[in-house]
């Protein structure tokens, strides 16, 4: 099949590694524009963009898909698939239009857990001892497409968010290869969503990321590994001071101090 393939950041790069080295065509690669990046403030391309330049794949970096001109673009491609790993906008109806058997999301849950920007950090966060992969018709609602299939994955005692998306980074490019492979010679069909154990995972902010001592050690904790590495745990100090925090882990051991007491 020709595919279309759309995704942004790293954490995307074992997904188009698995479907370049796939017997499907990657006709071209939808990507964010470039942005800026490190303490210069430099404008950086998306590590998906640097890929496909290497391989050889035409990329496209528009800054919005609402342009009638991209969606002319994109449908000029005569993409059969379009898979998706974290390309980092909406797509609109116009888009999902243009491609024969739709764009197919790897999402980092078990849908209908988790829908949302950041379903690994909620994860970790809520403490879920379980969470996994999911790949998904795109339709025009915020990760409610028909599911094709699933994979899980155990979240680890002492898993970062980053920990954990980096392995089912790893294990999702199998499970989007197959779904791929499945669409492609028609013995695959995606599966409404359950109504029940719906979840929602909005993006982090920075003010989610700080610390409040007077919360559990068992919350603090889980708040600290969620945060990790981005958008980064931090607290503050009595003077005031921002304070970046690094590894915690709970202590049953030791006697109880008054939030923000030192020993």
């Amino acid at each position: 099949m020709r595919l279309l393939f759309a995704g942004t950041p790293e954490v995307a790069l074992p997904s188009l590694d698995a479907l370049l080295d796939s017997p499907h065509e990657v006709v071209a690669v939808l990507t964010r524009p470039d942005a800026p990046a490190g303490r210069g403030r430099r404008l950086t391309p998306s590590p998906v963009r640097v890929r496909a330049e290497e391989a050889g794949v035409p990329v496209l970096t528009p800054t919005t898909l609402r342009d009638p001109d991209v969606v002319a673009q994109l449908q000029a491609l005569e993409a059969d698939l379009a898979p998706v790993v974290a390309y980092g906008a909406l797509l609109p109806r116009t888009v999902l239009d243009v491609v024969r058997h739709g764009w197919v999301n790897l999402h980092f849950s078990l849908l209908p857990a988790w829908r949302g920007a950041a379903p690994v950090q909620h994860a970790v966060l809520h403490g879920d001892e379980v969470t996994g992969a999911s790949t998904f018709r795109i339709e025009e609602g915020l990760d409610t497409g028909p599911v094709y299939g699933s994979l899980t994955e155990t979240v680890r005692p002492r898993d970062t968010s980053g920990d954990l998306l980096g392995r089912l980074a790893t294990a999702g490019a199998g499970l989007l290869g197959a779904t791929v492979d499945g669409i492609a010679d028609g013995t695959l069909r995606p599966v409404p969503q359950s109504v029940e154990g719906v979840s929602h995972a909005p993006r982090l902010t920075v003010d989610d990321a700080r610390v409040r001592w007077e919360h559990p050690a068992l919350a603090v904790d889980r708040r600290v590994r969620a945060c990790t590495p981005a958008p980064g745990p931090w607290t503050t100090l009595p003077d005031g001071a921002r304070l970046k925090l690094g590894p915690v882990r709970p202590r049953a051991d030791l006697d109880p101090l008054a939030p923000g007491a030192v020993r």
